[in-house]
């Protein structure tokens, strides 16, 4: 105890000697993100808290702080002359399109409250994959690749632009699909439908892969809950003659896993009809309404 004692003292008497009353402390530099960190306000701050905050209760987040993020990724700041058109064009696809078919009210109450802005894709190294949006605890959504956000009208637009915007609008409704099922349990019968067809190496698996095992995307092939997200955000982004069309694309035949077409096929109606059936027992949403009004809006941007 003596000898626990006479360390403490001098540990103590080691830091009052690092740091005197009298040490000038003026020329340190700040660090950013631990706190009491203030900037003006500009017109985008108005805009965002206008837009969102107010209607919403939903703040977005576009002043760096790694600590938001995953601290062994190399990541890049969203630029800020990207945070109105990218926020501006994800309120006309997904926010207005929920809130004209569902009511203002259903979208407060299931909303995320915290939209998390990131410049660059998070690259997983490990597996060759890059993460373009997570979301924690149904209250917050990382949205990753803002700096690629292109639109029609932009400075240097080009139509394979596109293909990054309906990702990121393919990310917030797969997301919110998860906030949803979350609440509201989708029917468990949906899990029959692809029953032993999942897998944890969906990484290496090509999207015509997908579509002939019954899959609507590779990623879909990760779990149920994701097959069940899936379906509702690409159904939603790419818009009913999309799906048709992913369906049309399924070549005759049986797939290496055994999968006949009109297996695949089959499946693929089936988690379609519950994913409807869901929406309007769940929340009263007629989806194909739904689906209509965001595939309009999107078709408004990048066409």
């Amino acid at each position: 105890m003596k000898n626990i004692k006479t360390l403490f003292l001098l540990l103590t008497l080691a830091l009052l000697a690092a740091c005197a009353k009298d040490d000038d402390l003026s020329n340190l530099e700040d660090i950013p993100g631990l706190g009491g960190d203030t900037w003006q306000k500009t017109a985008l701050d108005k805009w965002l808290y206008d837009t969102l905050v107010v209607p919403y209760n939903i703040e977005a987040k576009y002043k760096w702080d790694q600590f938001e993020f995953d601290l062994n990724k190399t990541l890049v700041p969203p630029q800020e002359a990207m945070v109105k058109p990218a926020l501006q064009s994800i309120k006309k696809v997904w926010i207005d399109t929920y809130v004209q078919e569902a009511g203002i009210e259903f979208f407060r109450q299931n909303s995320p409250k915290f939209l998390i802005l990131c410049g660059s894709a998070s690259w997983n190294v490990d597996n060759g994959t890059i993460t373009l949006g997570t979301a924690e605890g149904g209250r917050k959504v990382v949205l990753y690749s803002i700096n690629s956000f292109r639109i029609k009208g932009m400075p240097n637009y080009k139509p394979s632009d596109s293909a990054t915007l309906k990702q990121i609008f393919h990310v917030i409704e797969h997301e919110f699909g998860h906030i949803l099922h979350q609440t509201i349990l989708y029917p468990p019968a949906f899990k029959n439908i692809s029953a032993g067809r999942y897998s944890a190496n969906w990484t290496n698996i090509s999207d015509d892969e997908a579509h002939a095992n019954g899959f609507i995307t590779p990623y879909a092939m990760s779990g149920f809950d994701d097959d069940f997200v899936e379906m509702i955000s690409l159904m939603l982004t790419d818009g009913r003659a999309g799906f048709e069309r992913l369906i049309a694309s399924i070549p005759e035949g049986t797939a290496a896993s055994g999968v006949t077409q009109a297996q695949a096929i089959s499946a693929l109606r089936q988690k379609e009809a519950m994913v409807v059936a869901y929406f309007k027992t769940a929340w009263k949403i007629d989806f194909y309404s739904l689906q209509t009004k965001k595939r309009k809006a999107v078709e408004s941007l990048i066409y």
